[in-house]
């Protein structure tokens, strides 16, 4: 036994574990620690992962590696087990997302339909306004040259019975070519309401397709125009009426009826509006859900329940960005129609009818130009916030979206998606 070696006893050299007291040799790992290369005892060597514990690079037990789906769940993209696998419908399969719509997608989306299908939009309604103006010609001007003739050539005993009966007839003239104009707008609006109702569905039907579809329903849509006109004329003339009442009994009233009259004023001008809102969705529920003009008018009412102040800011804006639209482009060249005569003949070569008439006739092409853009813009607002009250209210986004799959997989039979739910399963 030499120096550097310690005496041990017989129970410490049986025991295992035991490391001896002194420094092990060069080139040897002291006693308990492992050789250079191996891990200690209870831990994983280098590289691998301790138990329980899944090694770099690898998930662990249970997970899914990255970028897999875990097991028992489907892959990103692909159908769960048990379902089947086919096309997902996008959330904006047409003109607009099907969901809820929020304020600015229901203020862009009507200009959007002139751009998505001009042809049967602004085409029919520029159609429409057209023919309004020669109907207008044909039946107006006739009849006003022939009254300012009969006014000239009347003798000074008659002048003033043949003045009046020329007026009246200038008048009832000009209700014909109006009546046409409000009849031929009815038929218009239904024509606009099924085009957004077929883009929002990503389908584009052509200008006669729209026309034939809208003609089937257009008996309803003329009698709510007849009726909604009635009824404007009821609510004026008994404020023009008590109005005039006041006025007939003389000046010691004026103050009373000058006050009656401007509240009169501002009180019909509320009720019309409310009115018109409360009822505007009527032609999208004559034309979508094939409804009557009396049970339209009660679904119009319990739609906009609750979004009034929606509906009438939505409807007021476009109107005001329409009609600022036209006062900008319109106000130059009614500027140039009043001083033609001295702007493009100074020196009377041509007459002064020629460039008056050739300024008229520019503004008159102008108007209908930007009245028809009116006409398909506040047509197009009222069948968007028709749809937007039914996703928020019926859930009709989840309609569209089951007949745009329907659709797409080629099913056959699938009901109108627009037609209430009684409507629809009778229809299937």
């Amino acid at each position: 036994m030499t120096d550097e070696q310690s005496w041990q006893s017989p129970a410490e050299r049986s025991q295992p574990g035991a490391a001896p007291s002194g420094p092990a040799p060069h080139g040897q790992a002291p006693s308990g620690q492992p050789p250079y290369g191996q891990a200690p005892s209870g831990q994983a060597p280098y590289g691998q992962a301790p138990y329980g514990q899944a090694p770099y690079g690898q998930a662990p037990y249970g997970q899914a590696p990255y970028g897999q789906a875990p097991y028992g769940q489907p892959a990103y993209g692909q159908p769960a087990y048990g379902q089947q696998p086919g096309w997902t419908p996008p959330p904006k399969p047409g003109l607009i997302p099907l969901r809820p719509l929020g304020f600015g997608t229901l203020l862009g989306a009507p200009f959007q339909v002139l751009r998505r299908n001009p042809k049967a939009t602004f085409g029919s309604a520029l159609l429409v306004q057209a023919l309004s103006v020669l109907v207008s010609l044909v039946v107006l001007g006739p009849v006003t040259f022939i009254a300012i003739d009969r006014m000239e050539r009347a003798s000074a005993a008659e002048s003033d019975a043949v003045a009046a009966g020329s007026v009246a007839a200038i008048l009832l003239a000009a209700l014909i070519p109006v009546l046409l104009t409000v009849l031929a707008s009815a038929v218009l609006q239904g024509v606009i309401v099924l085009e957004v109702a077929r883009a929002t569905l990503g389908e584009k039907l052509g200008l006669f397709a729209l026309w034939k579809t809208a003609l089937r329903r257009m008996w309803p849509l003329l009698g709510w125009v007849l009726l909604l006109a009635a009824g404007y004329v009821v609510v004026l003339a008994v404020a023009v009426g008590a109005v005039v009442l006041l006025a007939v009994q003389g000046p010691a009233l004026l103050g009373l009826t000058i006050t009656v009259g401007v509240l009169l004023g501002l009180g019909t001008v509320a009720l019309l509006a409310w009115l018109t809102v409360k009822t505007s969705l009527v032609p999208c529920l004559i034309m979508l859900e094939q409804l009557g003009v009396r049970a339209a008018i009660s679904r119009s009412w319990s739609l906009t329940r609750g979004y009034f102040w929606k509906t009438l800011g939505v409807q007021f804006l476009i109107g005001f960005i329409v009609n600022l639209v036209s006062q900008v482009v319109t106000t130059p060249i009614s500027l140039l129609y009043g001083f033609a005569t001295t702007l493009i003949d100074p020196n009377n070569a041509l007459g002064t009818i020629a460039p008056a008439v050739a300024s008229y006739l520019l503004l008159m092409l102008v108007t209908l130009v930007i009245t028809s853009i009116a006409i398909v813009a506040q047509s197009a607002a009222v069948a968007l916030i028709y749809i937007d009250l039914r996703m928020r209210k019926e859930g009709l986004d989840l309609e569209l979206l089951r007949f745009v799959e329907a659709r797409e997989l080629g099913e056959q039979g699938v009901a109108d998606p627009y037609l209430p739910p009684h409507a629809a399963a009778t229809t299937a």
